[in-house]
Parts: structure tokens; C-alpha cells; sequence
């Protein structure tokens, strides 16, 4: 009676471990997919999925509460428009459900062919089509559970649900898993979909890819070296002498059954006869071969796909030694545009760079292409990227850098009205000005920035600029005479310099102790510009006189008044009455009004000279 309870807890206890699983992946390895379900590709809606599979009515269009369809879009009402989740599907459908104002079973599948006392792992896409911005933010979420029961329908293997799947601002696909355990005598399982969440605004979804594999041991192969994924040898170094040993974690098994396969394209799997041990060893070929294991509990097991499970695979390659590398030319570059040398190798090689054919020094490696600012010859050497293999020889590429041209920049000034030759500087090359001028030497009138790309033999180009400043010629606006001095005054400002007579020159504009005549004023600038000139008439007129009949200044009279085409003066006192007044060039005044002594005063005078007014004062003394 003990022995009979305790069993009847035992069994109690796995069936409620089994029925209360949580959703989760195999931590193993899987086997081949037994069962797939993408429901299919095409533009048209549908068709509905066979009776009994599920419980909702099946719509050519957008699915109300309580109804599905089959479709290659999700464009109905606000949801999201997203493709399926089969990868390399053209227009593929998945099942588009809106979940139904009551809760409970909407989908039911029957998987067979399984393998009794075997763990599987059910999988399945899921995606919430609805926005997280729809319903006022207020959407139902997404919530199914799945059910893996038994082909009886009466006892529940495993079950998980996938809890609350809130709207997203983007669709997003994602995946939920189920691993179980067949039973004694057990060939085939049910797999239901239930809808946990309410109708109404919400809970719409879509599904894809429905798996079912086998779920087995983690198994990692590894060669005596530790090598876990994949070896790789040249063929000076074969053959090899490899074993391969099958690592199970006992994850899931308790027993192991080994079956040895290899494949020469890593799809078509071979089983190797007679190797069903944990280890295999081999010599290996030239080329690439890939061997797994099938694992199961029982031998039987292997022979069905169903039933087992595919251990990692472990890669082995053994690679002879590559060619040399194809040069791509050498290279000829002007120094300002920096580039390399260029190899051609194949897929899966790569080059290595030295700056010798045999030895010498690594410059860069794994590229067919090596930089370098340095005229000369490197050497490219072939290895294949994942044994490390070497080409027998190297292949030697030139690089050549051409100077430039050497050109300098000027600052150059010339004269207004007149012209400037303007040159490159460098014989023997072409010439583009950017006047649209092709000589070496172009002639301008006008100031301005000027470049000019010279190229020389080697096709290589330098660009020379002329800043070109122009020197105005000085414009003189008038003459001021001050007794016997004078001052040349010009319109504008610069390096000027004054002369007279055109023969002496000097920096300042004034000039002293001159007799009254006619005169010209000669100005230039300092840099050899040519001259301009004014004629003027230099009157010299007293500030004072003293007619008292000692022979000495006793008259008033101009100095320069000769020269002129027409003068008048008039004299008058402080009261401005006329005193005098005469057009005679050459009048001299003697002090007298109306044969009468004017006493020692200031005077006024008011000279007109051709269509100049010229006016002040001076001063008589008794």
C-alpha cells in the first residue's frame, strides 16, 4: 500500500510539474523540424483552415471580434501593415486573428509521428497588430496561452502563457516556446492556442511559423586540441590525424546513441558507417568537410529524424597553397594625390605587404591593397584567410610619385592706365589661366586675383596665384600760394612725391621763398608710375609796404600777375570803401586816395585772376 501511494505521488507530482511548465526554449540542440506550418504564400486571401482547427469564422477581408483570415497583409482598420515572419517568403501569409469578447480556445493542431519518451520544443511567431497610440492608448493586449496535450485529449503535457503583449509604436515579431516530453506509447500530441484577453477595441494578432523539433542535449564537438567549431591546416601539414569526440551537457538524455555524419556543402548530410561511438576519428581530405552527430536515447531513435537530435557542427578545412596574388599595374601618381598598390586574389585569400621578394619587413597584412606616400616597389604575398597558407612567391607592384610643379605665389602692383605682364614662372609645362588664357605669360589691365594651373610633363598640377594691386596715379586738385610759399594738394592720398621743373623731385608738397610767375606741378607716385602736371600762376602778394620815398617797398604791387590773360584788383579800407582799383598786370599802388596820405592801417583786397577770386588783407605802414 506504501509503495502504490507513493508511485500515485510521484506521478501526481510530474503531472503537475508538466501541466504548470512555463513558456521557454530548448537549452539543447534540435533536431530537423518535424512539423512547420507558415500557411502558405499568394496575393488572395485564404483558404480557411480545415475544420476543427479552429473555433473563429474564417472572413475574406478584415477580421471582426471572433473571426480570422489568411492574408499576405495586415492592412485592416489602424493596425499595422507588416509582412510575415517567414524569412524569403514572397507575398506569405500568416493567420490574422481578432480575438474573440470571449475567452478560450482558438486554435487546435495535431502533431504525429513523434517519438515516445522523446522532449520537443513547440515554437511559434507572434506579433500584436495593433498600435501602442490606437484605442486612446487604451488597447486590450495581446495574450495567449498554449497547450501541448496528449492524443487523447485528457491529459495536459505542458502549458505557458506568453502574458500581457502591449501595442508597440512599430511592429515587432516575437517568439514563444514550449518544451515538452512525450509518453510511454505516445506518437502524437495537440497542440491549442487559447485567447486569454477580452474583445473590443485590442487583442488583434497575427501568427507564423509554427514549429515542432526535437529537443536534445546540448552537444559541442571538440578535436584534441580543444577546438570546438572548426580546424583548419595547410597542406604541407597534411594529413591529419583528427578526433573528433561528442560532448553531451545530460540535459535531456540520460542515455546516448551516436551516429557519425559528414557533408561536403555543409546540406547534404551522410551517415558514416559504422561510426556510433562518442569519439571519431579520420584523416581528412583536401577541401572542406563537415561532420556532425545525430544524438538520440535509444539506437532506434537515430534512425528517425523525429527522434533525435543534431549535435554543433565541426568544420574542417585543409587548403593547399595559393597562387600569387595578380598585380592590378603599377602605379605612377603625382605627389599631392597619395595612393597605392593593388593586388587581385581570390575569394577567401587575402595579401600580405613586404618591402622585400624573400624576407624583409611586414608592411601590412591581410589586405589586397597597401597604402603608402613613398615611390618604390612592394611586395604582395598570398594567404588564405583561415589556415594561413602562403603563396611560394611574391608578387612585386611599383609605385611612382611625380613632383609638382613648383610654382610661387606673387603680390604685384602696376601703374592706372597702364598694363602688366603677368607670368607662370615655369618653362616647359601647359598653362590654364583662369582668364580662359593657355599661354605662359598673359597681359592685364586690371587688378584682381589671377591663378594659373601649370602642369607639367607628368601630368601633375600646381596652382600659382597672383595677387595684383593697382597703383592710382595721383590727381592734383589745386595750387595754394602763401606769400612766396606754395602747397601742391591732391584728390587722393599715396606714395607721391613734388617737383616744379619735372627734373627734381622731393617727398614733401610744400615749397618756399618762390618769386611770383607761372609755374607747373609735377607729382608722381614713388614707384615710377608716370607724372601728372597742373600749370598754375604764383601770385605773390605783400602782407605789408611802406610808402615813405626811401626807394625800399614803397609801392604795393603782385608778383605774377604778368602771366595771367586776366586780372583786376580793388582795394578797399576797413569801412569797405574803394580805394583802388586797376586791371594793369603790372599796377603798383602808392598809398594815396583822392591825392591824400591814407594813414597806417589794414587794407582789403579783392583780386579777380581769369575766373578766380582771390581775397585778404595787408597792411600799410607810415
Amino acid at each position: 500500500m506504501r509503495i502504490y501511494l507513493l508511485f500515485f505521488l510521484v506521478l501526481f507530482g510530474l503531472f503537475f510539474q508538466e501541466s504548470n511548465a512555463q513558456l521557454g526554449f530548448c537549452g539543447g540542440n534540435y533536431g530537423d523540424a518535424i512539423f512547420t506550418e507558415d500557411f502558405g504564400t499568394g496575393v488572395p486571401n485564404g483558404p480557411a483552415l480545415p475544420a476543427g482547427t479552429t473555433t473563429y469564422t474564417y472572413v475574406n477581408g478584415p477580421p471582426d471580434d471572433g473571426e480570422y483570415t489568411l492574408s499576405s497583409t495586415t492592412n485592416y482598420f489602424d493596425w499595422h501593415d507588416v509582412n510575415d515572419r517567414t524569412p524569403g517568403d514572397t507575398n506569405g501569409k500568416s493567420f490574422i486573428v481578432n480575438a474573440s469578447f470571449t475567452v478560450g480556445e482558438f486554435f487546435r493542431q495535431t502533431i504525429t509521428g513523434l517519438c515516445e519518451n522523446t522532449s520537443y520544443e513547440f515554437s511559434s511567431w507572434l506579433i500584436n497588430l495593433l498600435p501602442v497610440s490606437s484605442c486612446s492608448r487604451n488597447g486590450i493586449p495581446v495574450n495567449v496561452g498554449f497547450e501541448i496535450w496528449d492524443s487523447t485529449d485528457t491529459r495536459l503535457l505542458a502549458s505557458g502563457n506568453t502574458g500581457d503583449i502591449h501595442g508597440t509604436a512599430s511592429p515587432v515579431w516575437e517568439q514563444y516556446a514550449l518544451v515538452f516530453q512525450t509518453l510511454p506509447g505516445q506518437t502524437s500530441v495537440i497542440l491549442k492556442m487559447l485567447n486569454n484577453g477580452g474583445g473590443g477595441c485590442g487583442n488583434d494578432l497575427a501568427i507564423d511559423d509554427i514549429i515542432f523539433r526535437a529537443c536534445g542535449d546540448r552537444i559541442m564537438l571538440a578535436d584534441t586540441f580543444n577546438n570546438t567549431n572548426i580546424l583548419s591546416a595547410c597542406e604541407e601539414n597534411a594529413p591529419l590525424s583528427v578526433e573528433l569526440t561528442a560532448n553531451p551537457d545530460f540535459s535531456v538524455y540520460s542515455t546516448h546513441a551516436y551516429q557519425w555524419q559528414e557533408s561536403m556543402d555543409g546540406v547534404t548530410w551522410i551517415d558514416i558507417v559504422g561510426e556510433t561511438n562518442s569519439t571519431y576519428i579520420f584523416s581528412p581530405i583536401f577541401g572542406t568537410t563537415s561532420y556532425r552527430v545525430k544524438v538520440a536515447e535509444d539506437p532506434i531513435n537515430l534512425s528517425n529524424p523525429k527522434c533525435n537530435a543534431l549535435s554543433d557542427v565541426f568544420e574542417v578545412i585543409i587548403e593547399g597553397k595559393p597562387n600569387a596574388p595578380t598585380s592590378m599595374g603599377d602605379v605612377s601618381l603625382c605627389a599631392d594625390n597619395p595612393g597605392g598598390v593593388l593586388v587581385s586574389v581570390s575569394k577567401g585569400i587575402t595579401a600580405n605587404w613586404y618591402d622585400a621578394p624573400v624576407g624583409g619587413n611586414l608592411l601590412q597584412a591581410e589586405s589586397p591593397f597597401y597604402e603608402t606616400k613613398i615611390s618604390g616597389t612592394y611586395y604582395a604575398e598570398a594567404v588564405t584567410k583561415i589556415p594561413g597558407c602562403f603563396s611560394d612567391t611574391r608578387t612585386a607592384v611599383s609605385i611612382t610619385y611625380f613632383d609638382l610643379p613648383v610654382v610661387e605665389d606673387e603680390s604685384l602692383t602696376f601703374c592706372e592706365g597702364q598694363s602688366i605682364s603677368l607670368s607662370a614662372g615655369i618653362t616647359n609645362a601647359s598653362y590654364l589661366w583662369d582668364t580662359g588664357e593657355t599661354t605662359k605669360e598673359i597681359v592685364v589691365a586690371s587688378p584682381g586675383t589671377y591663378t594659373v594651373v601649370v602642369t607639367n610633363g607628368n601630368g601633375c598640377s600646381g596652382t600659382k596665384t597672383i595677387q595684383l594691386s593697382q597703383i592710382d596715379n595721383p590727381v592734383i586738385d589745386r595750387v595754394v600760394s602763401d606769400h612766396r610759399d606754395l602747397t601742391i594738394l591732391t584728390l587722393n592720398s599715396g606714395d607721391f612725391e613734388y617737383s616744379l621743373n619735372g627734373l627734381i623731385y622731393q617727398e614733401t608738397p610744400f615749397f618756399e621763398n618762390l618769386r611770383g610767375g607761372a609755374y607747373n606741378a609735377f607729382v608722381r607716385s614713388r614707384s615710377g608710375c608716370d607724372e601728372v602736371q597742373l600749370r598754375f600762376i604764383h601770385l605773390v602778394i605783400p602782407r605789408f609796404f611802406t610808402p615813405n620815398g626811401d626807394g625800399i617797398n614803397d609801392g604795393f604791387s603782385l608778383e605774377g600777375a604778368e602771366f595771367v590773360d586776366f586780372f583786376k584788383i580793388s582795394i578797399f579800407d576797413r569801412a569797405s570803401r574803394l580805394l583802388f582799383q586797376s586791371t594793369a598786370k603790372n599796377f603798383s599802388w602808392d598809398g594815396m586816395f583822392n591825392n591824400r596820405l591814407l594813414p597806417s592801417s589794414s587794407y582789403w583786397y579783392r583780386i579777380e585772376i581769369e575766373q578766380n577770386v582771390v581775397k585778404g588783407y595787408f597792411t600799410l605802414i607810415r
